[in-house]
């Protein structure tokens, strides 16, 4: 949790990635064709693709609006500065750009933000921040954008969704630090740049199960009930590594975090509070969170959407109309 002691910018800091270029080594810079920048995804994809050459730099062309109050020079904030930020947790790289004024009264920015491809190793986030001189202390952050850009250098086509990354991997007998869980079918680990599930081989007969294609009607049955038992677990333990470190703003409005963490929170929120706006639901989740007696009362909304996220109680009914057949079968 964060909470500013200085005052802080409301109001909508507008941005995006207008444009992209690629250079290869010892070539000039390309044009980065529109199918693979996505923004409504918010997602620059610059994956090995046959149409383009494999890259050693990209720069990204951005566009930032300010509200008026922010340039006001009657204000509380002085030296008004956008940045942007790529953040790759992978490589624990951070590249920061400054915007550039394009308007007479300063509110309309751009900037370009070149990266190289050695740095980036999977997907990397893109926030923009607004910093000032506040109280005659420089370099305080006054806001952060709600938007969020992705980078990614895996995938060839622009996509926010990604697969959850799953792991096969003995406990007993694998590293010491997951021996003690030994007697565990496995793990969520929230602590990535995305989660990991890793899937105990030693639990016995839990790698061929999940592993299996096909198998008998029963092996099925039982398989897909696992798998969205497995993924409810997943949704849950995300969720709670979501809303564990929200930032406040300076009237204690909680702001949605960056990464999966954002992604996780705006799918499951309709879920928790279908007649709430997401921001609005956010706000009662932090609430909750940090009152004496919500916490408790919290906790049935986030089993209800981690069991629709994982499809749960499609899969449950399927297995029970499935074991009722199976079960016929047999008296015959």
């Amino acid at each position: 949790m964060k909470v500013y002691p200085y005052r802080r910018l409301t109001g909508n800091v507008s941005w995006r990635v207008e444009s992209a270029q690629l250079k290869a080594e010892g070539e000039p810079w390309e044009d980065v064709e529109s199918k693979y920048l996505s923004t409504v995804e918010r997602v620059v994809a610059l994956g090995p693709d046959e149409d383009r050459p494999d890259w050693t730099q990209a720069r990204l062309c951005l566009s930032a609006g300010l509200p008026a109050k922010a340039v006001d020079p009657t204000g509380p904030w002085q030296d008004v500065k956008v940045v942007a930020v790529l953040t790759e947790r992978a490589t624990n790289t951070r590249t920061t750009v400054e915007f550039s004024p394009v308007s007479a009264d300063g509110r309309e920015r751009t900037a370009k933000l070149d990266l190289h491809r050695c740095d980036l190793l999977d997907r990397a986030s893109l926030a923009v921040h607004v910093v000032a001189t506040v109280d005659g202390v420089p370099g305080r952050v006054i806001a952060t954008s709600d938007v969020e850009w992705f980078v990614d250098v895996i995938e060839a086509a622009p996509s926010l969704a990604r697969e959850l990354d799953v792991k096969m991997v003995g406990f007993a007998s694998g590293a010491s630090r997951l021996h003690r869980f030994k007697d565990s079918p496995w793990l969520v680990d929230t602590t990535g740049r995305i989660p990991v599930v890793r899937v105990n081989t030693d639990f016995d007969g839990l790698g061929d199960l999940i592993g299996a294609d096909g198998g008998t009607g029963a092996e099925k049955t039982v398989r897909e009930l696992l798998l969205a038992q497995m993924c409810s677990e997943v949704w849950t333990a995300v969720f709670h590594s979501a809303v564990g470190d929200l930032e406040v703003e300076e009237d204690g409005t909680p702001v949605f975090p960056h990464g999966w963490q954002g992604e996780v929170l705006r799918e499951m929120l309709p879920d928790m509070y279908p007649e709430r706006e997401p921001e609005h639901a956010l706000q009662e989740v932090h609430a909750a969170r940090t009152g004496a007696t919500g916490w408790g009362e919290l906790q049935p909304r986030i089993h209800f959407a981690a069991s629709r996220r994982a499809g749960v109680p499609r899969t449950l009914s399927t297995t029970i109309r499935d074991l009722e057949r199976l079960t016929q079968g047999d008296d015959a």
